[in-house]
């Protein structure tokens, strides 16, 4: 089973993208580097849940 930061990660990668495309089709340019963060968040939040995956995967 997958770590849950990697679950969650990918969910707010997800929400990022939506964000940003709601702030492009609106022109809030707030909203849509709001957006922008939250994917880099949830890029980096997934990596650490992968690297957690595969410490306990290498422990067994």
């Amino acid at each position: 089973m997958p770590d849950q930061d990697r679950i969650e990660g990918s969910a707010k990668n997800v929400g990022g993208k939506l964000k940003e495309a709601a702030g492009k089709l609106t022109g809030d340019s707030k909203l849509q580097a709001e957006g922008k963060a939250d994917q880099v968040e949830g890029k980096v939040q997934n990596a650490v849940g992968g690297v957690k995956d595969s410490l306990r995967d290498n422990r067994n």
